[in-house]
């Protein structure tokens, strides 16, 4: 069985071999050529995961030589060499057309297969030197992609600076797979992580190895996953191909969570990290919803959308909730490749009508065209809005784990749970209907179905990812918090929510007691975040002054 999990990564080299050396013969038929690999690398990877599921054998190494060069086959492995060769497909297919009037139609084929090999062998590593080539390999490989057009200055210039946060990423990764392997002896993940697991305070170079590995993995991750403030080269690579942002914004900035997952048995050791991992990922999430909002370019929107989504995603990792990220960012890629994939269709429908154009779901329940539009009382409103997304969430986590609401991570999973379900609710009254009851039943059904579907999915999926359940308890156990720190962490977070849906409110209203001081707030705020905090000007001026110092020390050590 293990022997075709050397089949994933190496059929897409195969594949750009033969795309490269039969291009000149088959012209734009090598397209052809690269989706049919793109076939049988997915066909494997799903033929892998099923021989996995329904088999009695637990994971699986295996290496060319020694205990490095090898493939590591685990549930993690499995799921995700299925989840990269499906999108990679849909990409390939998606680019035969796209791409048909672009230069360099071979090549860019060839560097597809490319970066999904890099992407395949990094999910697959079986020991720390093949994680480390294939971790380098993916920032190679996006530099090229991003790079396609070499007539576009724009799409060079982010290309390179794509490649520079990268290598921010490498270093610290670097640092900790030395650090792991003096303190242990051991690059095959197995070794590595029994001997880890069985030790965990080990100590090298004077420094805990385990916490110490973890907070540079975890900044790592930072680069990989556009965290704040690493996140800048994320929305600017929006000038590089369409298929390749799909990719990118599918898989490829999942790296983050990936890797974290891939060293949970660090991460169940280093608390003091998760803590980090929540307050960046919480940090992240807000800043990137945000920034989302004030873009008036649709791919740089989706952009910072993924930014929140990944800030989400690192923020559900310092929760403890490790198989609850992985299956995040699956759903998130589903999502987010759909919708970079559909974008030009949302353009050339923008161009043809003067207004949004009417969805059907949207006609049929704001329902303009007939009636007066009418609001439910706002008592009432104001029950369901509060009481019935809390309600479905805690029967739904209830119904599969009883228990659940035992873990910290767990209530600050269902906090921000109830926080969106309201924040949806409330701006579904905010419409004017002509039937708000059927409105308000429509949101709340369907919010009903995702709660529950989202839960035995989850819960199903956190078995199979880790099955040993002690060591789910443990995460959960090494992410907590004192009661009264924790306690008051939440009641800080309600604060702030509440304060934020007033100022909301009252910022909205034409006129106000506080007279134009909200206004000129709102105004001033919304320059604030058009500017996007302005991170990327302080990184230009920063990058300008390094330009200036170094001339001046050409100068002075009289370098030509």
């Amino acid at each position: 069985m293990i022997k075709l999990q050397w089949l994933i990564p190496l059929l897409p080299v195969l594949s750009a071999l033969l795309v490269h050396l039969l291009a000149g013969r088959l012209g734009r038929r090598v397209a052809q050529l690269s989706v049919g690999m793109g076939v049988i690398t997915f066909l494997v990877a799903l033929w892998q995961i099923v021989v996995f599921i329904t088999s009695d054998q637990g994971p699986s190494w295996m290496g060319i030589g020694g205990n490095w060069g090898s493939v590591y086959l685990d549930p993690l492995s499995a799921t995700m060499a299925l989840v990269v060769s499906g999108f990679s497909l849909i990409v390939h297919i998606y680019s035969v057309r796209y791409m048909a009037e672009e230069p360099g139609y071979a090549r860019f084929f060839m560097l597809l297969d490319l970066m999904t090999a890099s992407i395949l062998l990094f999910v697959t590593a079986g020991d720390l030197i093949t994680l480390l080539i294939a971790w380098h390999l993916v920032s190679v490989m996006m530099y090229f992609l991003l790079g396609q057009n070499t007539e576009s200055r724009p799409g060079e210039r982010y290309a390179f600076w794509t490649f520079l946060t990268y290598r921010i990423g490498d270093l610290p990764m670097v640092l900790a797979a030395v650090i792991l392997f003096q303190a242990y002896g051991a690059l095959d993940f197995p070794t590595l992580f029994d001997r880890l697991m069985a030790a965990p305070d080990t100590e090298v170079f004077g420094m805990p190895a385990a916490i110490t590995a973890a907070g540079l993995i975890a900044v790592s991750a930072f680069a990989k996953s556009a965290q704040f403030p690493l996140h800048t080269w994320l929305p600017y690579t929006m000038d590089g191909p369409t298929p390749v942002s799909a990719l990118m914004h599918a898989g490829i900035v999942n790296a983050g969570g990936i890797i974290i997952n891939r060293f949970a048995p660090a991460f169940v050791n280093a608390d003091g990290v998760l803590h980090l991992l929540f307050v960046v990922g919480l940090l992240t999430a807000v800043i990137g919803s945000v920034l989302m909002l004030t873009q008036n370019d649709i791919k740089k929107s989706l952009g910072y959308s993924t930014m929140g989504q990944m800030g989400f995603m690192i923020m559900e990792t310092g929760v403890g909730a490790f198989s609850l990220a992985v299956f995040h960012l699956i759903a998130h890629g589903m999502f987010k490749a759909t919708m970079f994939l559909s974008s030009g269709d949302l353009i050339g429908d923008a161009r043809r009508h003067d207004d949004v154009p009417q969805n059907p779901l949207y006609t049929f329940l704001v329902d303009r065209k007939t009636g007066k539009p009418t609001r439910l009382p706002w008592l009432a409103i104001g029950v369901v809005t509060l009481v019935v997304p809390l309600a479905i969430l805690l029967l739904a986590h209830w119904a599969v784990s009883p228990d659940f609401f035992q873990k910290q991570g767990a209530i600050v999973l269902l906090f921000f749970g109830w926080i969106t379900g309201v924040q949806v609710l409330f701006a579904t009254h905010r419409l004017d209907a002509t039937n708000p009851v059927r409105m308000m039943l429509m949101i709340l059904l369907s919010f009903a179905l995702i709660v529950i579907g989202y839960s035995i999915i989850g819960h199903t999926f956190e078995t199979f990812l880790y099955p040993d359940a002690a060591f789910r308890e443990a995460l959960y156990h090494a992410a907590g918090l004192d009661a009264v720190t924790f306690d008051g962490l939440v009641i800080l977070l309600g604060l702030i929510v509440l304060v934020g849906w007033i100022g909301s409110y009252l910022a909205s209203r034409e006129e106000s007691l506080f007279g134009n001081r909200f206004t000129e707030l709102r105004l001033t705020l919304y320059s604030l975040i058009s500017r996007e905090l302005y991170i990327a000007d302080l990184y230009e001026r920063l990058s300008q002054a390094l330009l200036v110092g170094s001339k001046r020390i050409n100068v002075w050590m009289r370098w030509r």
